[in-house]
């Protein structure tokens, strides 16, 4: 049972450590901050522009494209880290089927450039 126990230490440290650091975190810019409202600061400001209107307007979808695109490339490179991690136990078609993942990456990435997609005028 102590061998178990043993084990499972380093995991228990980890979420300690964890929970300590997102603790302080939280509780810091209520005891550090600079407290300082203006109009400027306590206006809402949602979706990239100000809030003018009734909520069921017309408006630029760009600001949700780009944030979209950010989120499928963002996780589609964080699908390189557990291959990163077991590189040298994959072998080479491991090797392969990754550089052929980031070629259709490449290829989606240079598509939504040509496009427009990342323009912001």
């Amino acid at each position: 049972m102590p061998d178990l126990l043993s084990q499972y230490l380093p995991l228990v440290v980890f979420v300690a450590v964890a929970a300590l650091i997102s603790g302080a975190l939280t509780l810091a810019p209520f005891l550090v901050a600079f407290k300082a409202p203006d109009a400027e600061k306590l206006s809402a400001y949602e979706c990239g522009f100000n809030a003018f209107d009734d909520a069921r307007m017309r408006f630029d979808i760009r600001y949700y494209l780009v944030s979209l695109l950010f989120i499928i490339f963002d996780l589609e490179v964080a699908f390189l880290f557990p291959w990163a991690i077991a590189f040298k136990e994959a072998g080479t078609a491991a090797f392969w089927a990754v550089m052929v993942f980031l070629a259709v990456l490449t290829i989606g990435f240079v598509y939504e450039w040509r496009k427009g997609a990342l323009e912001w005028e």
